[in-house]
């Protein structure tokens, strides 16, 4: 993990997590200049190393700032901006009213080197409003925090979710901002951009198992696929579920909803990072596409209550993490399903025995 590579000063925040493999390396590239983003490659060079121009970065003009060495190793592409976040709570009888919109890249973010664990591979990314004239963000902050992984495994808290050593986790954080209604739900504007040949698909699986994230029946996956839909290139998974505390309990979930992948047809946030990688194919060749996040429904009222909510989510290369069933699950399921059939069997077998014993001390009449 690297802190502005190449840079010294800490008035801007860029995050650089890379892995390496024998014969590939992977970089996740997380960036607070201008719209929160995370920039994604995959590259077929062990050594592959990320290129900063600062200088044309933090220009108006920064296509080309960022690159990855050497520049023909690269195999996909891709980025995530958090662009927005909408509040709007119920108005009878007119349905829902909004309140005005979080740009979150006029946010004014907190120095990310503060937090950044080498350790335990993980940094938060903190801010608050530049201008707010209704003191919602007066003490609290919205935040996002980084955990890299280097294996496979599953995370300690809810909702537990299931990773790779080729991905890192993002927790979306809410904590302490002042609802303008009393009745406030919270969307968050996820928007995504892919190079030519790939598009996004949201697809949705349901289980009956929901031993690691109780009550939760439901996964959501946010997948970059080739056109010909030969190959999954990239993925966010999450479950639908968010939670209203920093240690979140069963009884702390609040509802989570997406709300239609959908084409944007608007231009992208200014996002220094995404423009500076993609440059002029980010207007042109590259499809953006955009998805909302909702949190709250019948339960809405756990933020009014708590004043928290945080909502993870999985990104990486390749296919989604799948869940199995664990062996304690498969054991209890067996012994459940296995103890009735066998007393079944037992009682047909008894049952014929005590029927040839009765008729055997007879003779037949004819």
């Amino acid at each position: 993990m690297q802190y502005n590579p190449g840079w010294n000063g800490s008035s801007v925040n860029l995050l650089h997590v890379r892995a390496a493999g024998p014969g590939d390396s992977l970089h996740y590239v997380w960036s607070s200049i201008g719209a929160p983003a995370v920039l994604l490659v995959a590259t077929q060079s062990p050594s592959s190393a990320l290129r900063v121009n600062w200088t044309q970065l933090l220009s108006p003009s920064p296509a080309g700032a960022v690159w990855i060495d050497p520049p023909d190793s690269v195999v996909y592409s891709s980025a995530v901006v958090f662009t927005k976040l909408f509040e709007f709570g119920e108005a009878k009888p007119l349905g829902e009213l909004f309140y005005p919109t979080y740009d979150l890249s006029e946010f004014s973010w907190d120095s990310l080197n503060h937090t950044l664990n080498h350790t335990a591979l993980t940094a938060e990314l903190s801010g608050v409003p530049a201008t707010d004239p209704g003191g919602s963000f007066s003490n609290g902050s919205l935040a996002f925090r980084v955990t890299a992984y280097e294996a496979g495994g599953r995370d300690g808290r809810l909702p537990s979710l299931l990773h790779t050593a080729d991905s890192s986790q993002l927790e979306f954080i809410l904590a302490g901002v002042a609802p303008r209604g009393n009745s406030s739900h919270f969307v968050l504007e996820v928007a995504t951009v892919e190079e030519a040949g790939a598009v996004r698909r949201l697809r949705s699986e349901r289980s009956i198992d929901d031993e690691y994230t109780p009550t939760i029946f439901e996964v959501l996956s946010l997948v970059a696929e080739s056109q010909n839909g030969s190959s999954t290139l990239g993925f966010l998974q999450w479950k639908a579920t968010a939670y209203g505390s920093r240690s979140p309990r069963r009884e702390d979930g609040i509802q989570c909803r997406a709300q239609g992948l959908q084409e944007a047809n608007w231009t992208l946030p200014v996002s220094s990072i995404i423009q500076a990688y993609f440059g002029e194919s980010l207007g042109s060749t590259c499809t953006v596409s955009a998805l909302n996040v909702s949190f709250g429904g019948e339960e809405g009222q756990v933020y009014q209550e708590k004043r928290y909510l945080s909502w993870s989510v999985l990104l990486g290369f390749g296919q989604p993490p799948r869940d199995t069933f664990s062996p304690l699950v498969i054991s209890i399921t067996a012994v459940a399903l296995g103890t009735p059939l066998a007393m079944l069997l037992l009682g047909s077998c008894l049952v014929l025995l005590a029927q040839r014993r009765r008729y055997s001390e007879y003779e037949p009449i004819n």
